[in-house]
């Protein structure tokens, strides 16, 4: 069968490759749909995790599946279920193991443990479904700010995971949720899930924007900053960790959910008077249940811009690395 991996930095393939069989605990998928990840374009430019290792690394791990064949010990699941996958408690799934998703079949292992396969209702489609990673990863971001009814919440960033944090917190009833970003492409994706105020960073100030909107509160009590209480770096942008913190109000919280693979400047000095907490998020919660609950209650279509089968999978990634015209580009299987 055909299988996307990463040989060199740079360098992606479309390889023939074995068809997986199960091993006594484990369950042959047949994928449906796989969304190119931020992370994956990432993986590419390095030559793997953390550079090239020593076979190609196979790529693919936002995904939804039907159980194809299963070993003979497993009783959680059987063949013609509907499922997604837990990708890093399924060994690492594209995240440097030896499985990916961007192929017809993928072997998942030890699926009899809980935190694997999740069943998908019948009535939820299969490329809809397989944004429960990406939700996932917002919902997490969100999770750890530890939200008030009432709070007021700023998203940098309106990619994929921008979207579903945005996404999170409009299902959740907040209210004046602002996203900023540099794309109006993507900030229109945003007004479609949702979004009180979409503001274009290139195209207006946006810490005044954010103080009309949720109104302002005094830094040693003569220092205007956004009555913002909490903000989410979504963005990578360089610099922005640097300015939230000078503009944050006292008290605010940060969840920083971006992958920032250079070391960034930050005032510390700041961070102490203002008593900010920077939190870092990483991954998603272990239950995938609420990201699929959440999936059959709310419409996230409009942040899948693009879909390609296999076969076009250079021209799928060339349009996920141009943020200009990409939300989440999906890859479909028959």
């Amino acid at each position: 069968m055909q299988q996307v991996r990463i040989h060199a930095p740079g360098q992606v393939r479309i390889d023939e490759v074995a068809v997986p069989e199960p091993g006594p605990r484990d369950a042959v998928l047949r994928v449906r749909a796989c969304g190119i990840c931020g992370s994956d374009l990432g993986y590419i430019k390095l030559g793997g995790v953390a550079g090239p290792g020593p076979e190609p690394m196979p790529l693919g791990h936002e995904f939804s599946a039907m159980v194809e064949r299963v070993g003979a010990e497993v009783k959680r699941v059987a063949p013609g279920q509907r499922v997604v996958v837990n990708p890093l408690a399924g060994g690492n799934i594209g995240n440097g193991g030896d499985t990916g998703a961007f192929a017809p079949e993928i072997l998942v292992r030890e699926v009899e443990a809980g935190n694997v396969l999740f069943p998908i209702p019948d009535a939820l489609p299969f490329d809809r479904a397989a944004l429960a990673e990406p939700l996932g990863v917002g919902m997490h971001a969100v999770d750890r700010l530890n939200l008030r009814p009432g709070e007021k919440v700023a998203v940098f960033g309106a990619g994929p995971i921008g979207l579903m944090c945005l996404a999170t917190l409009k299902h959740r009833g907040f209210e004046d949720v602002a996203i900023v970003d540099l794309s109006e492409h993507r900030l229109e994706l945003a007004r479609e899930l949702g979004a009180d105020l979409a503001l274009d960073a290139g195209k207006q100030d946006v810490w005044e924007r954010l103080r009309e909107a949720h109104g302002t509160e005094l830094f040693l009590n003569m220092v205007p900053t956004p009555a913002t209480d909490a903000l989410v770096e979504a963005s990578g942008a360089p610099g922005l960790l640097r300015d939230m913190v000078a503009q944050a109000r006292p008290d605010a919280r940060i969840s920083i959910v971006a992958l920032h693979r250079q070391p960034q400047e930050i005032d510390f000095m700041m961070v102490m008077a203002k008593q900010i907490s920077l939190i870092g998020s990483m991954a998603y919660p272990d239950d995938y249940s609420e990201m699929v609950r959440m999936l059959s209650e709310v419409d996230l279509s409009p942040a899948i811009t693009h879909r390609f089968p296999l076969e076009r999978f250079d021209e799928a990634l060339a349009t996920a690395q141009d943020p200009t015209r990409a939300g989440k580009v999906m890859i479909e299987f028959g």
